[in-house]
């Protein structure tokens, strides 16, 4: 990955404790693509929301596995291994070690699923 400031909004800190609400309609409403942000911590694995339009940067995560679930709009993500195109209530899992990107033609919210540790932008 180039060490150039990459335009996304990343948010890794942990924004609601357990027995916390977690209202996304007011994250999505209050934030523009492309945000994404923790939404909570669950056995060493985290919660995060994605708002997405265009595309992201190619990357992968040698390490871990990655977990996207459409909320709403339609999600591409794109493999090394193959393509998939998502609406509400589809996701895929990207395995360890596979390259891929997301993107999406229109504004769309996701759901990510993934190690704690992980870096969102890649290794």
């Amino acid at each position: 990955m180039s060490s150039e400031r990459l335009p996304y909004d990343l948010h890794l800190d942990v924004k609601f404790a357990p027995l916390e609400t977690i209202d996304l309609n007011e994250i999505v409403a209050a934030n523009k693509p492309w945000f994404n942000q923790t939404l909570s911590k669950i056995n060493g694995s985290v919660r995060r929301v994605g708002i997405v339009e265009g595309e992201f940067h190619w990357h992968k995560h040698e390490e871990d596995d990655e977990l996207f679930f459409v909320l709403s709009g339609k999600l591409f993500v794109d493999t090394e291994r193959g393509n998939y195109e998502m609406g509400p209530n589809q996701g895929v899992t990207v395995p360890k070690g596979v390259l891929h990107r997301t993107r999406a033609l229109e504004k769309t919210v996701m759901l990510m699923v993934e190690n704690a540790g992980i870096q969102p932008a890649g290794d």
